[in-house]
């Protein structure tokens, strides 16, 4: 083959090697303006609020998706969700955008890890083929696919006008355990939780929430007719008590509105038990915990599948043995199968497995539910079906993909995301960890601050560059803590014996109390295992996991914290009036928008457009409410205040309110005092949210403090403030006892409890008891190793 020697002029399609966003402005962007190397990994940091997620995910991959999305005919986009324009001058050099976030998992109790990664739908393939008794197709292995059996008369057109009546017997053989449905377990309900049995229909016996007296629920079962609305339900006879919890969906008729009337157990089996419970709201979860005893299905033993699908095996396997194997086990078991007739659908196996080992998810097993995995384990399960794509020239975005991993599994990460733009991709990080903005081939730095302060490019360049600039995150990127030498003394001791949760081998540990005690380890190792399992549930603990929080545009700081309460009330003093007045969400809200502050336009297949309500000015209040005042302020310019203000404003004068003053003195404490108290939550970033959920569980009545992982999120400059405050919090009298992988908390705890070696069924063992600068000195764990790395470095 002969080719030219001659150099040739560059093509025309070489010249677009850059996304230029040009005048961003969504959420506190100030009309950024900036050009981003395609082809390479950049990392985008600054501190929590800067506007990293604004840019990355609310404008560039927002428009990418928009533009995609576009390309589909108007009849297809009436199926997909509407995606505004964002509001930015010109985003130029796309490319097709996949996201990776840290959003939870689905909240369906049928959803698990194989499900979740096409590896169940591959083993169900497997089992189905080389299983032996052979029983049916894939499905007779799947537990969301229920066995169905029906017969009867059809009648068959034969030629015009002529019909054939013949009987036909329908069959699907599914897996579904017919105890549980496939959900692996059975519930129980107590029902002295649902109800007060000393109290009337008419006098709202239910503790069951959302069903007070108001609600249409508590009406339906008062005006049905089959009950004594005045009978106390302790005096109901067996028949009113079938009827009041057992009866079967029936037609009634409540006032002029015909209603499906049901027994109260199934209505709430359905209402609450189909769901995840790691996805519901804290209220219900803890209803949920008090009325449900869950236990192991006695039918399939929580495998979820029926007896056929269970007997079916290879080389003495069942799939609900692959399924509950830790998956880098699982791995190896599948290279040891050797047949012709399924080699491609082994290699795809194969490949998904590694992958997860590869990831640093081997410990994990395809039975477990999706919903209970951490964001981070999320977001490494999502990453698994890209790792080996043939796709090129794509852009990848991340949010923050080192959250939850140990600084051993760091380095891990750090190879895969320069995989992903080794082949020719687009990778877009938002990071705070200083091991993952050190391998980056550009750094965009946004800030100074967060919030209104922040939105602006302070650093664009070279990792070396960020270092000699003069940058906030600049001058914290080679930040180092010192070991604490000096450590409190415990004034007691919390005794764990003989735990077993997951992959724990009867640990016994006493977690000094009075002190701040650090538990770590490797993902996977059973830290969360001992800590949620033995520890959170005691009474005096308060736990802080990393659940989302949940709210929708309608929820701020003000409502999230119950900081609104305290202010409503002290206005409803001041004037006379009712406290209802002063939220918009009741009887204070403007009558045009309902409270919402604008007016939303469906334009079908097109996005929706917000325009703010004319009638109230986006303040959400009816002018009539706003005639009242507290300290020469009404109601909306108190919302519109920022914490610090807020602060200053309820802690003197006519507008004193201790009971505010105290939630705002805990938001200022981790570091939120730049934000608006009526800011929707929507708007918050992830650390953001992690803080906001740290001041509202801070008040809660308890001597010991559970938290896990706060530094997600944080920046470098945050972690400092954090350290601080957790300071502050054994200074107060209070025991922490943090569930963390950062260096900086580790070298500044009074305790550490190290847990490992490894993951899995490698994990579960305390590895290490005792002081920082005593870990450092042994370096006999991996833990250890890294602390020692950090402080030396």
């Amino acid at each position: 083959m002969r080719t030219d020697g001659r150099s040739r002029a560059p093509h025309a399609a070489d010249s677009h090697d850059v996304i230029r966003v040009h005048g961003a402005r969504e959420n506190n962007l100030k009309d950024v303006s900036i050009e981003i190397p395609k082809r390479r990994l950049t990392v985008f940091t600054g501190v929590s609020g800067s506007g990293k997620s604004s840019l990355v995910f609310d404008t560039i991959a927002a428009e990418s998706q928009r533009l995609i999305n576009e390309t589909y005919s108007a009849f297809v986009q009436g199926f997909m969700p509407t995606l505004a324009r964002p509001d930015v001058d010109v985003v130029e050099g796309l490319t097709t955008a996949i996201i990776v976030d840290q959003e939870r998992m689905g909240a369906n109790v049928r959803s698990t890890v194989g499900t979740a990664t096409d590896a169940n739908a591959m083993l169900r393939i497997l089992f189905s083929r080389l299983g032996q008794p052979h029983i049916g197709s894939p499905n007779a292995f799947s537990f969301n696919v229920a066995s169905v059996r029906a017969s009867g008369a059809i009648t068959v057109e034969r030629g015009a006008g002529k019909g054939e009546t013949e009987r036909k017997t329908y069959t699907v053989l599914g897996g579904m355990c017919p105890r549980c449905e496939g959900r692996g377990s059975v519930s129980d309900i107590d029902l002295a939780q649902l109800y007060d049995d000393g109290k009337s229909l008419n006098e709202d016996p239910f503790t069951i929430p959302g069903y007070n007296g108001d609600a249409g629920y508590a009406r339906v079962f008062a005006e049905s007719g089959f009950l004594d609305p005045d009978k106390p339900i302790r005096d109901f006879s067996e028949a009113e008590l079938r009827d009041f919890l057992y009866r079967e969906p029936t037609k009634v008729k409540v006032g002029r509105i015909n209603v499906t009337y049901e027994g109260l157990v199934p209505k709430v089996q359905k209402a609450f038990l189909s769901k995840d419970r790691e996805a519901m709201q804290p209220h219900v979860r803890a209803f949920v915990d008090r009325a449900v005893t869950f236990t192991a299905c006695g039918g399939c033993g929580g495998s979820r599948l029926n007896e056929a699908a269970r007997s079916s095996k290879i080389n003495g396997i069942g799939i609900a043995d692959a399924c509950a194997m830790q998956i880098s086990d699982l791995a190896e078991w599948v290279r040891g199968l050797q047949e012709p007739s399924v080699a491609p659908l082994l290699a795809a196996l194969r490949h998904t497995l590694e992958s997860f080992v590869e990831i640093g998810l081997g410990y994990l097993s395809l039975d477990r539910s999706s919903g209970t995995l951490s964001g981070g384990e999320a977001q490494r399960t999502k990453m698994i079906r890209h790792l080996g794509s043939p796709l090129t020239d794509v852009t990848y975005v991340f949010d923050e993909p080192t959250i939850g991993l140990h600084p051993h599994d760091i380095a891990r990460m750090n190879d895969l995301l320069l995989r992903l733009r080794d082949k020719g991709n687009t990778v877009l990080v938002v990071e705070h960890k200083p091991e993952t903005i050190a391998i980056a081939d550009h750094v965009v730095d946004l800030g100074p601050g967060a919030g209104a302060a922040g939105g602006a490019v302070c650093f664009e360049g070279r990792v070396a560059g960020l270092r000699a600039g003069d940058s906030l995150t600049g001058r914290h990127l080679d930040d180092r803590s010192a070991v604490k030498q000096k450590v409190r003394t415990a004034t007691g001791a919390l005794e764990v014996r003989g735990a077993r949760a997951n992959n724990l081998r009867d640990v016994d540990v006493d977690i000094p109390l009075g002190v701040l005690v650090v538990v770590t380890g490797v993902a996977g190792s059973g830290k969360s295992s001992l800590i949620g399992g033995s520890v959170a549930g005691r009474d005096e603990v308060v736990s802080i996991d990393q659940g989302a929080i949940r709210g929708s545009r309608r929820s701020n700081p003000a409502t999230y914290t119950g900081l609104l309460d305290p202010i409503r009330k002290a206005f409803a003093k001041a004037n006379g009036v009712k406290p209802a007045l002063f939220s918009a969400n009741s009887q204070g809200a403007c009558p045009a928008c309902n409270g919402a502050g604008v007016i939303y336009t469906d334009l079908a297949m097109m996005a929706g457009v917000a325009t703010p309500c004319q009638e109230c000015e986006g303040k959400r209040f009816q002018a009539s409410v706003l005639e009242y005042r507290l300290g020469g302020r009404d109601i909306s310019e108190v919302l519109a205040m920022s914490v610090t203000e807020a602060g200053k404003f309820f802690g003197e004068g006519q507008a004193c309110t201790p009971a505010a003053h105290r939630i705002l003195d805990r938001l200022a404490d981790v570091g939120l005092g730049y934000l608006g108290l009526g800011q929707p939550l929507t708007t918050l970033s992830g650390g953001e949210r992690q803080r906001l959920k740290l001041a509202a569980r801070m008040g809660d009545k308890g001597g010991v403090l559970v938290l896990d992982e706060p530094t997600s999120g944080l920046h470098l400059a945050d972690v400092e403030l954090l350290l601080g405050l957790l300071d502050r919090l054994v200074d107060s009298g209070k025991s922490v006892i943090v569930i963390e992988h950062h260096q900086a908390v580790m070298a500044n705890s009074d305790w550490i409890i190290d847990l490992g070696p490894g993951a899995g069924h490698d994990g579960g063992r305390i590895v290490f008891e005792g002081t920082p600068a005593d870990l450092v000195a042994a370096r006999s764990t991996l833990t250890g190793e890294h602390l020692a790395a950090y402080i030396d470095a």
